[in-house]
């Protein structure tokens, strides 16, 4: 059982702790995927502000009930877009669905993604699936506590098993 484990948490050590992270470049927009804080919001923004992409598209699983983002969104306050979208199911799955749908409706070649470390292999996978462009996965800036990982290590492996037996896109 302990040799179990340990090779378990060796085979995630590339994927969670150490994933490929590109360096943000140009793109036809950025899109934040839903978190449980408000940490990868603002790094979205900033990234615009440096002008990566001319637009960030913010996923907001809660819809409405996160006032932070309805505001954000519902009030322009920058020189470059600003839009959110609630995600069906508010999943990663519901988000690659709509890249896709949107990346169709703008014609977007590229797209910066941003989520936090544990998630990116798994975001990139999940949304590589239904958007056909480049995707350059950036890591927003977070401190995750040692609980927080072993957290995520459970969470996201049941996640990628989720998504290679689920059909999407």
């Amino acid at each position: 059982m302990a040799a179990t484990t340990v090779v378990i948490i060796c085979a995630g050590i590339p994927v969670f702790v150490v994933p490929q992270i590109d360096a943000p470049r140009r793109a036809d927009a950025i899109v934040v995927l839903g978190g449980h804080d408000h940490e990868r919001y603002p790094y979205g923004l900033e990234l615009a502000l440096s002008g990566v992409a001319p637009r960030v598209v913010m996923s907001n699983p809660a819809g409405s009930k996160d006032t932070w983002l309805t505001d954000l969104c519902s009030h322009q306050r920058y020189s470059f877009e600003v839009t959110c979208f609630t995600p069906k199911p508010a999943t990663t799955q519901g988000e690659a669905e709509e890249i896709a749908h949107l990346a169709a409706e703008y014609s977007w070649q590229t797209v910066v993604v941003v989520t936090f470390r544990p998630h990116i292999s798994r975001a990139r996978y999940i949304i590589s699936r239904c958007f056909d462009g480049a995707i350059v996965m950036a890591e927003s800036p977070s401190h995750i506590s040692l609980g927080y990982w072993l957290y995520s290590y459970g969470y996201q492996t049941a996640g990628y098993l989720r998504a290679l037996v689920r059909n999407g896109c």
